[in-house]
Order: structure tokens, then sequence, then C-alpha cells
């Protein structure tokens, strides 16, 4: 071994450290870069050579550019995301339904049916009264101004929300397209030798971002590819990205591939909310409101229909309600431009107010299944509330969940610049004893130079 080997150790060894400095200024430039992995220099021998009969070492070299990343916590940091995500979306969806009923208070439609039981309680009274009929009129017809208010507001929330799922599919495509284009990048430059881990990070956070869209599975191949599937279809690779669309079976929304024939079984991510709430939430709370009206009108019109109005001769076989359609409650016109019509004798007598008795103890009074006609509706309200409840409380509990595994993360992923502080006076004070060690190597070799001259 010659004073020229130890030049080449001397020379490897400043190229090694300076590499792990360049690695460690990477680190800190990056220390609040929340989508940065932190990287580790990693350092080995150079591959000895034998001379002599000996084995002679060849100093150092840097072998790898290691990413520091934990592949289950990544996997369960998305599992998270994607249920978290959906929970979240639930309750803000679900919390402006809850919002249009506006219960309790009397402006909600159990006050407002409320009063027009009560109106109907005072006619029986006085009979005859043409103010009192007039409040008749003005109860139902603030009750059906609150239930088209209702229904147009969840027909408002369904459009908005089928409005997001095509976003949503919008954006889910735009990812698998950019997760191929970087699975492609990273083979090419890992097929070549080269570092990819600034792409690594950029794919990972593309990753990260569809999770939160919808319910991924991620595998990664031996050549670092990552294989993306959704809902049980392959979805994109190194090569290939599929694109997605919605489409209508019946009343619901789903996801398909671009030639209908495979549909994606979602169950995660802001998407899953917004199809739960449009396909399944939205239709029961509005199949129970319609059940409800529906029954409020015919038990109406029921005992309205038996009664007699005010008219000379009176009239009878008359309905108060004329219909109930596209979430439109309808007073009887004739009784809105006559409030004379309303039939309230129950043998058409002048004063007789037995009909409007019956109708007032409507709101008391059992039906087939056990229950009021209130009962029915106030049922459909604490299912919403149960409902909003249920996911604000399944949104906190991953949330919670989330940060913890966050902390896990940024234990081993994250930057710490203390540490990184540490490195650079250990590499450099490396770096300055491989300097030294070249100017030693330089002084031997003029010693050399200065007894054969």
């Amino acid at each position: 071994m010659g004073i020229s080997n130890i030049f080449d150790i001397g020379t490897r060894s400043l190229t090694a450290y300076q590499g792990a400095l360049d690695v460690t200024a990477q680190n800190i430039s990056n220390s609040s870069n929340p989508d940065y992995s932190r990287q580790v220099a990693v350092l080995g021998d150079e591959t000895p050579q034998q001379i002599g009969g000996f084995i002679w070492g060849n100093g150092v070299k840097l072998e790898d550019i290691s990413r520091v990343r934990n592949a289950l916590t990544d996997q369960q940091l998305r599992d998270n995301n994607s249920k978290y995500s959906s929970s979240n979306t639930s309750n803000v969806l679900l919390g402006q339904v809850q919002n249009l009923y506006d219960e309790p208070s009397d402006q909600g439609i159990s006050g407002l049916t409320t009063a027009f039981f009560n109106s109907w309680q005072q006619l029986s009274v006085t009979p005859n009264s043409v103010s009192l009929r007039q409040n008749v009129v003005q109860a139902a017809q603030s009750l059906s101004d609150k239930i088209l208010s209702v229904n147009n507001g969840m027909d408002s929330i369904q459009t908005s929300v089928k409005s997001q799922v095509n976003s949503d599919v919008t954006s889910i495509n735009n990812d698998l397209q950019q997760i191929q284009s970087l699975n492609a990048q990273i083979f090419n430059l890992q097929s070549t030798g080269q570092s990819p881990n600034t792409l690594l990070d950029a794919r990972d956070k593309v990753i990260d971002s569809l999770s939160n869209l919808v319910n991924i599975n991620v595998n990664y191949d031996s050549q670092n590819v990552a294989n993306i599937s959704i809902g049980g279809v392959f979805a994109a690779d190194k090569v290939t990205a599929v694109q997605f669309k919605t489409a209508m079976q019946g009343n619901k929304i789903v996801v398909t591939s671009q030639d209908g024939s495979t549909t994606l079984a979602i169950n995660g991510g802001d998407l899953n909310a917004s199809l739960d709430v449009y396909n399944n939430k939205i239709p029961s709370y509005q199949s129970s409101l319609d059940s409800f009206v529906n029954n409020l009108m015919q038990s109406v019109n029921s005992q309205h229909s038996t009664g007699y109005t005010l008219d000379n001769p009176p009239q009878t076989g008359l309905n108060f309600f004329q219909s109930y359609t596209s979430g439109n409650l309808k007073i009887n016109d004739q009784i809105v431009n006559d409030p004379n019509k309303i039939a309230v004798s129950s043998d058409g007598t002048s004063g007789n107010g037995n009909i409007a008795l019956n109708i007032a103890g409507l709101s008391t009074q059992k039906q087939a299944n056990g229950s009021t006609l209130l009962d029915s509706y106030n049922t459909l309200i604490s299912q919403v509330g149960t409902d909003v409840k249920g996911a604000s409380d399944m949104a906190n509990s991953y949330n919670l969940t989330i940060q913890q595994l966050q902390q896990q993360k940024a234990s081993y992923s994250g930057v710490s610049v203390d540490e990184e502080m540490t490195n650079v006076i250990k590499y450099q004070q490396s770096y300055t004893a491989s300097a030294k060690l070249i100017s030693i190597a330089d002084q031997m070799l003029q010693t050399l130079l200065n007894i054969v001259s």
C-alpha cells in the first residue's frame, strides 16, 4: 500500500462526507415541509483490495441516501384519513339537513303542526268566526310553506352533493394520472441508479390526497412502483391510470369505469359520505317526511270531508287539503278563497264545531301503529340528530387516531433540527480529518522526494 492510496482514501472520504453534509443540509432546509421525508446518508466501506497477501481497505463511500418511512404507519394513516374524511363530510352534510328542519322551535314543522291543530281547537269553540277560520287557513299555509321549504332544501342539498360527487371523481382521475406519471419517473430514475426520493415524497403526497377522497389499497412491487386499487378495482400503476365516471342507476349515483362495466365498491373518503347522503340518507328522510305529511293530509281530509260548510245550503264532502305533490302540501283553493268553506259542523247546523274538535283531537289520537301523527315526525327528527351525532363522534375519534399516527410519523420521518446540526458537526469534523489525511500524505510524499533528490 503506497502513499498514492492514502491520497485516494482521503479523496473518497472528502467526497463521501461532502455528500453526507449535502443530505443534512437538505434535511434542515425542509424541516418545516410537512410533505418531506427525512433522508439519511448511508456510509459504508469502499471495496478493499488484496496486495501482497494482505487485504487493504480503500476508505469510505456514500452507499445510499435512504428515505425514512414506515410503510405500516403510512397505511394506517391513509386508512384513517379515508374514514375521517367520510365521517367529517357526513357530519357537515347531515348538519345542513338538520338545520332545514329548524327543530326544536316554533317555526319547525312540529311547532307549526301543533299551531295548526290548536287553530282548529279554537275554531271549535266559535265555529262561525271568520277570523278564526282565517287563522286556520294561515296556520295551514305556514305549515305548508315550511314543509315545502324543507323539501326544497333537501333537493338543493342533493343537487350540491351530486355536483361534489362529480368534482370528487374528477379529482380522483387527476390524482391517478399523477400517480402513474410519478411511478414512471421513479422507475426510470431507479433504472439509471439515481435517487428518486423527491419524487417518492411527491407520490406519497398525491396518494395521501387520494385517500381523503376514497378508500384505496396501495401495494408496492420490487421496482418501488405503487399499484393502486379503488373499491376493489385496479386504478393505476407505472403504465396505466384508469379513469372513472359517475352514472345514475335509478335514483342513485354510482361510480363506474369509463365503459360502465365495473362499479366501484366505495366505503371511505369524501366520496363515500357524499354518495351515502345522496343515495340513502336524504331519500330516507324524504320518505319519512312524505309519510308524515300524507298521513296528516289524509287524517284531516277524512274528518273534514264529513263536515258541513257555512254555505246556504251547507256543502259536504269537501277536502281541506287538495294534494301533496313535489313537496308542496296544497290547501283546497276553495277554502283559501273563502274560509266559510271550512267544514266544521257535523250536522249542517250553524254553531256546531264537532268536526273542528275532531280534527284538533288528531294531534293526540293514536294511529294503527300505536303512535300519534307527530310521533312519527319526531322519530324522523330523532334519526337525523342521531345520524349527525354519530358522524361527529366518529370524525372526532378518527381525528384523534390520525393525530397520534402523525406524531409517530413525525418521530421518524420528520426532521429534528437539533439532530441534523449534530450531524453537521460530525460530518464536518470527518471532512476536516479527511483533508488532514491528504495533507499528511502530501507531507510524506514531499519528504520522499527530498530524500531522492
